[in-house]
């Protein structure tokens, strides 16, 4: 991964300016470590961090076209650059073998009239958040990819200056007002002064934004600026949003084992040595094995002749004895990765829980939990070489994989649940993913993520993922890779991570935060935090915390907050009387269903 700073909309640039977007970039250089790069001209500054994980001798950032006159800052990869690099072949100079640069190819078609933005963006084929300035039209393009993989902050000053990070702590104490940029959509400035969005979590352009309707954004005029505003424009659309396009649809393992495989394939791309995270639970035993099918052939690209990196190596993270630590070792054996086992004391993991919230920039209970074993293991993956590590987030959402999917009540239910979580993934589990590894300079894909993947899988027939009763949860994703895993691995229930790292390791939370916060504290709650009010102790202990590191308002919007069992959404809620009155994210809270339920 990389990290990003711009400033877009600057009325005159000022070496003060540009010692804050160095100074903002700063901040984030956790993210890409490896070298730093810094635009200024026309209205606009763009800052780079870079980790260099494909064209690690070229690609440095900011990129530009041939004649300088577009500059582009991105973090992701795009894993079909090879195809849109042919496909303009003659038509562009490309400067280097980035990934990335094939945006630039596509942006030039665009101010040609060739293509809209639209079709620009449904081009790329990966994970990616992205600034580009237009020196010749002075004009920025901001985009966001579909699930929102890629973090990514947007800001505002009163004056219509752009504010653009990868994370907030670059954003805070910079600008008057920055909130999530969503996933899926893209700005564009055609010179009105841009506002923001008045809810930072609602979007009415697209169903993957919660809440919203399928109608243009349209926000109300901010009491920033009165002038005419510049609305986040949805670029990502798919029939599966609705049911009714997927109700009477077939269902077929074959298709989901094809189209999987070709996604972790896709995004094997890597000059630099690469694993994976492997719990031991279903999602992450499947990607670990199928890597390692590939991990040893040839590039099929007749241009590049070099192997992948020839030895796949696993990671897993836990306590002494934990459920996932012994699952994952019997993953490794029987699919044949390098494995590393790493253990974690409670107190370690204690110790870690302010630097945590620090970097993954949330207060949530259930991320925070999940967050710090998952940042430990990053530090001892970094220290190995290894930069880049596929990761198996996504398929609980996909395929209803959460314990809590058991009380569907039916197919339409079920399946408006899945598409309200993939939704949500950007506030919880991609963040998650994203930041905890980034903190230590690591890169993680998400292969269940893939767009192409995602439209096979989301147009299954719902039907076929229900698990009613006690009936086993994603079966059909166990059926599509059973033959590739050990038996007890893929027929194992679903454990969450935070949970599968050791039950003990939750339990201590909740006893060491219950007596670091008064009763007295907990009831003046909303007092202290008027935006969002913690609902338990756990929840007043991390949010204490992130108000250290990030005080303003624009921060507390920032993070989601909605009552959860087993990290259902507040609507799922309804589905069992036996959830009301219940907000606890682990899987244990699911009653007649997990077999260590408390």
């Amino acid at each position: 991964m990389c990290g990003i700073v711009s400033i877009f909309r600057i009325s005159r640039q000022r070496p003060e300016l540009r010692q804050k977007a160095l100074s903002m970039s700063q901040k984030i250089r956790h993210r890409g470590p490896d070298w730093s790069g810094i635009y200024c001209g026309g209205s606009a500054i763009l800052a780079h961090e870079r980790l260099s994980i494909v064209d690690p001798e070229s690609g440095g950032q900011p990129l530009f076209s041939p004649d300088r006159r577009q500059v582009l800052a991105v973090n992701g990869e795009i894993y079909n650059h090879q195809d849109i690099r042919r496909r303009y072949a003659g038509r562009f100079d490309f400067q280097t073998r980035s990934d990335c640069e094939v945006i630039l190819a596509l942006y030039r078609d665009f101010a040609e009239g060739n293509i809209t933005l639209e079709s620009l963006l449904e081009s790329l084929s990966g994970i990616f958040a992205f600034a580009l300035y237009d020196e010749a039209r002075d004009q920025f393009l901001i985009a966001r990819d579909p699930i929102g993989v890629i973090p990514l902050y947007i800001g505002y000053d009163s004056d219509g200056t752009v504010y653009v990070a990868s994370e907030l702590k670059a954003l805070e104490g910079q600008c008057e007002h920055y909130e999530p940029f969503p996933p899926g959509h893209y700005l564009t400035d055609t010179g009105a002064r841009v506002t923001p969005n008045p809810s930072p979590l609602i979007s009415n352009s697209s169903p993957l934004i919660p809440n919203s309707t399928p109608s243009p954004l349209t926000p109300n005029p901010s009491p920033l600026t009165p002038n005419p505003i510049l609305p986040f424009r949805a670029y990502y659309h798919r029939d599966w949003f609705d049911y009714a396009a997927v109700k009477d649809n077939p269902a077929s393992a074959a298709d989901i084992r094809s189209a999987l495989t070709a996604a972790v394939k896709r995004q094997l791309m890597s000059d630099v040595p690469y694993g994976v995270l492997l719990s031991g639970g279903l999602d992450s035993s499947v990607v670990a094995a199928i890597a390692e099918r590939f991990s040893e052939h040839r590039i099929e690209d007749s241009s590049q002749t070099r192997a992948y990196w020839p030895r796949l190596h696993s990671f897993a993270v836990g306590l002494k004895g934990a459920p996932d630590l012994e699952k994952a070792r019997l993953v490794a054996q029987h699919i044949g990765t390098v494995h590393h086992e790493i253990n974690f004391r409670l107190q370690e993991g204690l110790d870690a829980i302010r630097d945590v919230i620090y970097f993954i920039e949330t207060y949530d209970v259930t991320t925070v939990r999940a967050s710090t074993p998952m940042y430990l293991l990053a530090r001892v993956i970094k220290s190995m070489g290894i930069k880049m590590v596929l990761s198996g987030e996504g398929a609980d959402e996909i395929f209803g994989g959460y314990l809590y999917f058991h009380k569907a009540p039916n197919a339409q239910a079920f399946h408006e649940e899945t598409v309200r979580k993939l939704s949500k993934l950007y506030l919880y589990d991609c963040l998650r993913a994203n930041k905890s590894l980034c903190a230590w300079g690591v890169e993680g894909r998400v292969p269940f993520l893939d767009k192409e993947f995602l439209d096979v899988a989301m147009r299954t027939n719902p039907e076929a993922k229900m698990c009613a009763g006690r009936a086993i949860e994603k079966k059909i994703l166990r059926e599509a890779f059973a033959d590739l895993l050990p038996e007890e691995v893929a027929w194992r229930q679903k454990e969450q991570f935070s949970d599968g790292v050791g039950y003990s390791w939750i339990d201590t939370l909740k006893a060491v935060t219950a007596a670091a916060v008064t009763d007295e504290q907990l009831a003046h709650a909303a007092e202290r935090f008027p935006i969002n009010p913690p609902k338990n102790k756990e929840e007043y202990f991390y949010r204490s915390i992130f108000a250290e590191h990030f005080p303003s308002d624009s921060a507390a919007r920032s993070v989601p907050s909605e009552a959860s069992v087993a990290c259902s959404t507040a609507i799922a809620l309804e589905w069992d009387a036996a959830f009301l009155g219940i907000n606890d994210p682990s899987g244990r809270a699911v009653k007649g269903v997990h077999e260590q339920a408390y």
